[in-house]
């Protein structure tokens, strides 16, 4: 481990602490906090130094997030937020939009990222949000659905159709016509700040829109995705590793017929298959990094199929975990029980189990069959 990510897991260790069983229960991250590690630089890690940045690597800022995942899953969904928003800047916004919004994002400011809508998640073609032009200004109507981080953010980077094309528009949660209501209740990550979002001839200057706008709408959904996915998938690696240290530490020292747990061999099954979890989630997730880090063509499919195996290792290692806990961890907010529930979340986000099965189906098909 390098000698800053090991600083930025202690950091977290401290301002984190024993809080997110709290946050969990209550729905809810102290502001202050998220602007402070937001300031810190830590919630979008990959933004460069020019920008406020730490610059770090996808494969560096993985281990960070799943750090982060281990602790508290809310939190790590407000990281992965930020992180989708500064990254789409990064890609789609001109010289002075990146110093502008990026520079912002590194200074205490929050952001989240709008896609899904009622009738639009994973259908591009079924999207209603519309984004006019009437001048120099742009206009925003529309409604999304389940924006994590919405709760808590300044700036909204939304996706909406814009003329023959879809463009990112970045909109200020106080500009007028912007309603945000908070998820009441949530199966998991209660304390992320989801929202519903309504736009209502929202009017904003037409330097809002990255890049000026225009692009197409599979291209701008699949950039900022990629992200999340890697992120994500990150985040699940640390959900596993919760629910590997939760029950390993009850195993050893819980006694069920004069032995600890960890001696009783159906016990002793369900630790290998945690232990198996975490390394072949944290594997695919290195596999991953390293080839967002060398710019491979492979990096889009990696991201894929590291959330997809993590996501899935996550919800079973939540069963299992809570399995091995038995009611000493069935007490809402209790470690295990939080990966039980978010981890599910995590099979459907970002991609579903479903479509991404699809894509890597797709891809098997693209692989020509071995003739030796």
């Amino acid at each position: 481990m390098s000698e800053e990510l090991a600083s930025e897991r202690a950091m977290i260790d401290e301002v984190v602490g024993d809080q997110p069983a709290s946050w969990d229960i209550a729905g809810e991250i102290p502001i202050g906090l998220l602007r402070k590690l937001g300031a810190d630089g830590v919630l979008c890690a990959q933004v460069p130094a020019a920008f406020g940045g730490l610059g770090r690597s996808s494969l560096h800022n993985g281990e960070l997030t799943a750090h982060v995942g281990s602790r508290c899953s809310s939190l790590r969904s407000i990281m992965t937020s930020q992180g989708m928003a500064a990254w789409t800047v990064q890609r789609f916004g001109d010289r002075d939009q990146r110093r502008q919004y990026l520079t912002e994002l590194t200074s205490g400011q929050l952001a989240a990222i709008a896609f899904s809508e009622p009738s639009a998640g994973s259908d591009l073609s079924a999207m209603r949000t519309e984004i006019g032009t009437d001048g120099d200004s742009v206009v925003l109507d529309g409604k999304k659905m389940w924006v994590t981080g919405a709760r808590y953010a300044d700036q909204l980077v939304v996706l909406g159709k814009h003329g023959d094309g879809a463009s990112f528009l970045v909109v200020p949660t106080s500009a007028p016509g912007v309603l945000v209501e908070t998820v009441a209740d949530p199966l998991g990550c209660r304390a992320a700040g989801h929202a519903h979002i309504r736009f209502d001839n929202v009017r904003l200057p037409a330097s809002c829109l990255l890049g000026g706008g225009g692009q197409g709408m599979q291209l701008l959904f699949t950039t900022a995705l990629c992200y999340g996915r890697f992120s994500v998938a990150w985040g699940c690696v640390g959900i596993v590793r919760a629910c590997l240290a939760a029950a390993t530490e009850h195993a050893r020292h819980r006694r069920q017929a004069g032995k600890p747990l960890a001696d009783h061999q159906l016990i002793a099954g369900h630790l290998a298959e945690l232990l198996v979890a975490e390394q072949v989630s944290t594997r695919v997730c290195e596999h991953a990094s390293r080839c967002w880090d060398s710019a491979s063509p492979d990096m889009v499919i990696a991201a894929v199929l590291a959330k997809h195996v993590s996501a899935g290792h996550a919800a079973r290692s939540g069963s299992i975990a809570v399995q091995v806990l038995a009611s000493a961890g069935a007490q809402d907010g209790h470690a295990v029980a939080r990966a039980y529930r978010d981890a599910k979340l995590m099979e459907i986000i970002e991609g579903s189990n479903e479509i991404c099965q699809l894509i890597l189906a797709q891809h098997a098909m693209t692989i020509p069959p071995d003739r030796s």
